[in-house]
């Protein structure tokens, strides 16, 4: 499944497009037993009742691909008789109407997940008409197939918090009661897979609201199916490899933001050679070698980070994308552009600084002799007087040409061209 294939179903969970037939569920304690479990008609519940509902499905399509939500694939040995593909398989055709199964699945969550307070295990029903797209994405008035699948959602149950209330019975502000309240999913799944928007038996979305710690014991022991890292595991994993073979915190941290800046180059280099955008650019151990050698690491560290990387990332390659910290390249961007202003405080404090120098130099300073003339090579008159004369400078026309009039008092002298005293 893709980002817009979970959106196609997601966008159907309101009041006027959800088709959800069933939904059945039980609450289950901190001693895992079953407390109570119900089954209802969906389109039947209270309104209040419906769109509470209706959010916890939407939490279990939230969050971004590869991290809080993840495809998982069965081994072909739980898609016999007796493994739990089959059993899913069964469940769904069921329709949640058979008492038997759903004892039996609820059983398989609660023997399987590690959690020690209370909790809400909640199935739901749909089956959608999936309508042909072109390839605009228009809709036809057609049906591609009946999407038939189930969601499940496991939800904490808390105590509501202490605090004082308005008790209007005694008409007095008081302790308010305490009361246990179901909590937006902390995991859950669809079954089957909608890929390429039809049903993929194969392959169950899974969803979990922490990415750091995923339940993997749903995923091996009531799903059947090899655990998989979320993105930011797998970003974790790959700092603790460089830190590990670096050993030294300062180096291992400037090295890791290198890295980052490599693995970005890199991202959009490779991204402009795949077909398709879904397609995410894997990080191979070739290019983790290439990417080393440009960090101007030791052989013995670089050996190091491939082997423990290799062995990290040995079924599947992670994503680049996965790897990427998008807050520390921003600090990196951001540390680039605070440094070249910096520098270019610096170019432009030189700069004023020998303007100031040549201004105030004394005309028999080589240097400064040597840049006015330069400067002043374009005119073809070129005066130089002191600032107190400034002032009686004038221009003239004198027989129909400009001149330039400068009064000259007895005592004063000039000179042109280095010709003295010609007063």
């Amino acid at each position: 499944m893709n980002k817009k294939e979970v959106f196609e179903l997601k966008s159907r969970f309101k009041k006027s497009g959800c088709t959800f037939t069933k939904l059945c569920g039980c609450y289950v304690n901190a001693d895992k037993e079953i407390l109570i479990n119900f089954s209802e008609t969906f389109l039947n519940l209270e309104e209040e009742e419906f769109y509470k509902y209706l959010d916890i499905a939407k939490k279990t399509l939230s969050g971004t691909m590869g991290n809080n939500l993840i495809e998982l694939n069965f081994p072909l040995e739980e898609e016999k008789a007796g493994g739990r593909q089959q059993f899913l398989m069964g469940l769904r055709e069921s329709k949640l109407k058979n008492e038997g199964l759903l004892n039996t699945f609820y059983q398989q969550i609660i023997d399987s997940y590690d959690y020690a307070g209370n909790y809400l295990i909640l199935v739901f029903h749909d089956a959608y008409d999936v309508m042909t797209k072109t390839t605009d994405n228009a809709k036809l008035d057609e049906s591609e197939e009946v999407f038939e699948y189930l969601l499940c959602a496991i939800c904490p149950v808390e105590l509501t918090k202490p605090g004082l209330g308005y008790l209007e019975n005694e008409n007095r502000i008081g302790p308010r009661n305490r009361d246990w309240a179901v909590g937006a999913p902390d995991t859950g799944f669809v079954f089957p897979a909608f890929t390429d928007r039809s049903t993929d038996i194969h392959s169950v979305m899974f969803y979990t609201k922490n990415a750091v710690e995923p339940h993997k014991e749903l995923m091996e022991l009531a799903l059947g199916c090899p655990a998989k890292s979320t993105a930011t595991e797998q970003k974790n994993t790959f700092q603790k490899i460089i830190n590990n073979a670096i050993n030294d915190s300062e180096m291992s941290k400037k090295v890791f933001s290198d890295i980052q800046e490599s693995l970005s180059g890199l991202k959009e280099e490779q991204a402009n050679l795949v077909d398709s955008y879904e397609e995410p650019v894997r990080l191979t151990n070739e290019s983790v070698q290439e990417i080393l050698v440009e960090s101007g690491l030791s052989e013995e560290i670089t050996a190091k980070i491939e082997s423990s990387y290799a062995e990290n990332f040995s079924e599947e390659p992670p994503a680049i994308d996965y790897l990427i910290d998008k807050k520390l390249l921003a600090e990196n961007e951001k540390r680039k552009v605070e440094k070249a202003l910096m520098e270019q405080v610096h170019i432009l404090k030189e700069k004023l600084e020998e303007t100031t120098k040549a201004a105030s130099a004394s005309p028999f300073d080589t240097d400064a002799e040597d840049l006015n003339q330069e400067r002043n090579a374009n005119y073809d008159v070129v005066l130089q007087v002191k600032p107190e004369k400034m002032d009686q400078i004038k221009s003239q026309i004198i027989d129909g040409k400009k001149c330039i009039i400068i009064p000259m008092d007895e005592h004063e002298h000039a000179t042109v061209n280095g010709v003295a005293d010609l007063m």
